[in-house]
């Protein structure tokens, strides 16, 4: 598990370049989790979930606490990011030429390669994906 404070940010605000590095951070420490479990060939897949999932809660959130979990159990591998305010994301359809907005489409694709799934608790507060490993 790993936490840290962000600023707030309004709509359409861009998060500070010391918020957005965060992002790599998590990525990294993802990363180095899956080494350390034997799912190095995870690898990308994770580092793409946990991307997409840290961006929104900096971005999306407007809260200024995020908490990334990642946790092996029952052969899956577990990830949750969790805003200290609670909100929904939203599945969108992105255009062609959309800059932003494949995010979450992202994460529900490669959970679905994975035969896992992905959600949000009831306050909207995490969002949540579990990737088959093993059975589970």
């Amino acid at each position: 598990m790993a936490s840290f404070r962000i600023s707030e940010y309004g709509q359409g605000e861009q998060p500070s370049p010391e918020d957005a590095s965060r992002v790599g951070a998590m990525r990294r420490l993802a990363r180095a989790r899956l080494g350390y479990c034997n799912l190095t060939y995870m690898a990308d897949e994770v580092s793409l979930i946990v991307s997409e999932l840290v961006t929104n809660a900096i971005v999306h959130s407007n809260g200024t606490q995020v908490t990334l979990t990642l946790e092996l159990r029952d052969g899956c591998l577990n990830i949750a990011v969790r805003s200290d305010k609670p909100g929904r994301p939203t599945l969108r359809t992105a255009k062609a030429d959309d800059e932003t907005g494949r995010g979450l489409y992202l994460v529900e694709r490669l959970t679905e390669a994975r035969n896992g799934s992905w959600g949000t608790t009831d306050d909207g507060s995490t969002t949540w994906c579990t990737l088959t490993v093993g059975s589970c």
